[in-house]
């Protein structure tokens, strides 16, 4: 059990399926020249050997030029890296909060081995692919007249072509105009089992969403459509004045508990101390015009009062001259019960009735209805039309002095969907918590890391952040190019700081204590150089290719830091990242030791300083699950072979790698 190299890539995650396959259908999977590779045949028959949907027959599923290449993309691992930019970071060492600046695609390969299963809510606010959007792709973002070129929708002077018309129908004589989007939403899925997304649209894509999320998640897991008013109207609307967005919401899985909000409305009596926190209201019921007794007659039954008297719903009204002169007599109309007999009689049972007579000496029967105890309150189902909610342009004003985008998003709409999503704040018992966690894939103007901060603030919580951003350039002569952004990127981490900061202002006994920073990582190329030398030169010059450095110049130790934790299950959001020097060497402690590190460049970890670190290592007081070197700092390989037995003679049980 020694030093391993640490993996160069992401998961390859159509071989893990692989597995999980073989494990079902062990005769349909054997071992490829690549790696494990499906039988199809054997599956098709051991999954269904009389009916068989395949080749060209009819089936009902969603297609787009680009699928298959989309599902390769969400599959196909990853040698990119996260590399740390402290200068843009708040709180870099302590923040558990993360910016990524970059692909959203990439980012969240390499986000999955940390985060698979752990994000309790996923908001996105994706391009609406109205004809003024980006349209995005792995590497790179191209406007829609760049994607018509492309598509030889152009002509040679760059006028659209009149046979071809990209945006009239959803087909695929549309160039890719739908299915480039379609592409860009289809692999994104990094929720808990009780998770929920949430996906802002409008008209453009909401059928083409629809179905894409019925796809993904499954038809069963559709939650709602909302409905948000988010606008006034736009008067430049070719027919109607359009007034709303949707927001999609799918779980996934069933354990999905949609949160309900606090009933508005509900007045309770003062307490009475003779019946004890309870106030009746009458189970009787009249009859309407439509003759109700006819239509439900199990509404109409005798129950029994305390002293054994059968007693009809009888409706008693006063009759009088009103005013302050008293009713002269009492009339007496048949009714209803508002229950059935099986409820009413199990309510009488528990003692949640209440009979009481009238000046005519009858029973009336009452309900007791009990006032909640200190702390109780009454819920209702949120409903799927927000019109009480605006944008987010004023809020954008008061941090910036002008709003740098049109019609963003409120911090208010987000912070409804995480109630409607139950991300309730955790309540404090003296241990050590996971916190719900909320990733935005399309991060803007970063108001979902706003809302998450906001409602912390208010409510206690601990929620966490991650956004991924791509740099997108700010347009000549716009409102954030004049407020001096560069790009998207830019707008969004100088939303946070100002944000978390005007949060402070509002709750200055939580400074100090509420997370209002976020670690800026950024997208970039693997850290390993690229391989100078030929196999043929090696084998002929084997010492120079062996002490050959395989690490980029001007990549740093904590650039090398980030690679390793990106290999491992403890998420990014690490409360710590610490620093040590010991023999004149950094040492790095992660998460309270559960990754130490130490990555001297090339022969710094000699003899002597290799074992003063292996001491420290050992000595601290949790055993680290993961123990990371610099292959080329290692001064020989006795010196390696020395560290890797001083570690394990102290009994630690560490996964050792190397870079």
């Amino acid at each position: 059990m020694g030093f391993e190299n640490l993996p160069k890539t992401t998961a390859d995650l159509a071989q893990e399926q692989m597995a999980k396959l073989r494990a079902l259908f062990p005769e349909c999977v054997t071992e490829g020249q690549d790696g494990l590779t499906v039988d199809f045949d054997l599956l098709r028959r051991a999954l269904s050997p009389e009916k068989v949907v395949e080749g060209p027959n009819e089936r009902y599923r969603l297609e787009w030029p680009g699928k298959r290449a989309a599902r390769y993309a969400a599959n196909a691992p990853t040698a990119s890296t996260l590399r740390p930019v402290r200068e843009r970071s708040k709180d870099f060492d302590t923040t558990q909060n993360l910016y990524i600046e970059g692909d959203n695609l990439e980012a969240l390969k390499l986000l999955r081995t940390a985060y698979s299963g752990k994000v309790k809510l996923i908001y996105i606010d994706p391009p609406y692919n109205t004809g003024h959007d980006f349209i995005y792709h792995d590497k790179y973002v191209r406007t829609v007249r760049e994607e018509m070129d492309k598509a030889g929708l152009l002509d040679d002077e760059g006028r659209q072509t009149e046979d071809k018309d990209p945006f009239q129908k959803n087909d695929e004589t549309n160039g890719r105009y739908h299915s480039d989007w379609l592409t860009m939403m289809y692999p994104r899925d990094l929720l808990t089992d009780d998770g929920v997304i949430f996906i802002s649209i409008d008209d453009n894509e909401q059928a083409n969403l629809k179905r894409l999320c019925d796809e993904v998640f499954g038809a069963g897991n559709f939650v709602a459509q909302i409905n948000w008013k988010a606008r006034s109207g736009r008067e430049d609307s070719t027919h109607f004045a359009a007034l709303h967005e949707y927001i999609l919401c799918y779980s996934r899985s069933y354990e999905f508990q949609a949160g309900e909000r606090i009933r508005e409305g509900d007045v309770y009596p003062k307490y009475d101390e003779v019946k004890k926190r309870r106030y009746k209201t009458q189970l009787l019921r009249k009859w309407g015009s439509n003759s109700l007794r006819t239509d439900r007659p199990n509404l109409f039954y005798p129950i029994k009062a305390p002293d054994g008297t059968d007693v009809y719903p009888m409706i008693y009204e006063r009759v009088g001259k009103g005013g302050i002169q008293p009713a002269t007599f009492v009339r007496k109309t048949e009714g209803c019960w508002r229950w059935s007999a099986s409820n009413l009689f199990a309510a009488i049972e528990d003692g949640r009735v209440e009979f009481t007579k009238n000046e005519l000496g009858e029973w009336i029967p009452y309900e007791k209805i009990f006032e909640p105890l200190e702390g109780e309150q009454k819920t209702q189902k949120y409903t799927t039309w927000i019109d009480d909610i605006g944008n987010g342009t004023e809020e954008l004003k008061k941090l910036f002095g002008r709003s740098p985008f049109s019609f963003p998003k409120s911090t208010s709409l987000i912070k409804r969907l995480m109630a409607m999503g139950n991300l309730l704040p955790r309540e404090s018992t003296g241990e050590k918590q996971e916190s719900d966690l909320v990733l935005d894939f399309f991060s803007g103007s970063a108001t979902t890391a706003h809302a998450v901060m906001a409602l912390n603030a208010e409510d206690g919580g601990t929620r966490k952040f991650i956004m991924v951003q791509l740099p997108e350039a700010a347009e000549l002569g716009s409102a954030a190019m004049d407020a001096g952004f560069q790009n998207i990127c830019d707008i969004g981490e100088e939303r946070i700081r100002r944000a978390g900061e005007k949060i402070l202002e509002e709750y200055p006994e939580l400074r100090g204590k509420l997370d209002v920073g976020f670690r800026v990582l950024r997208v970039d190329e693997k850290n390993e150089a690229e391989v100078a030398q030929t196999p043929d030169d090696a084998l002929t010059n084997w010492e120079a290719a062996l002490q050959e450095e395989t690490i980029k110049e001007g990549r740093t130790e904590e650039d090398l830091l980030f690679q390793a934790l990106l290999r491992v299950t403890e998420p990014l959001l690490v409360e710590r990242i610490e620093r040590e020097v010991m023999a004149g060497l950094t040492v790095w402690s992660v998460a309270d030791g559960f990754v130490v590190a130490c990555l001297a460049g090339e022969g710094q970890l000699t003899a002597a300083k290799a074992e003063a670190v292996t001491r420290w290592i050992v000595g601290q007081a949790v055993s680290p699950s993961y123990v990371a070197f610099r292959e080329a700092g290692f001064a020989d390989d006795s010196v390696k072979l020395n560290v890797e037995a001083g570690l394990r003679q102290a009994g630690c049980k560490a996964t050792l790698w190397v870079l």
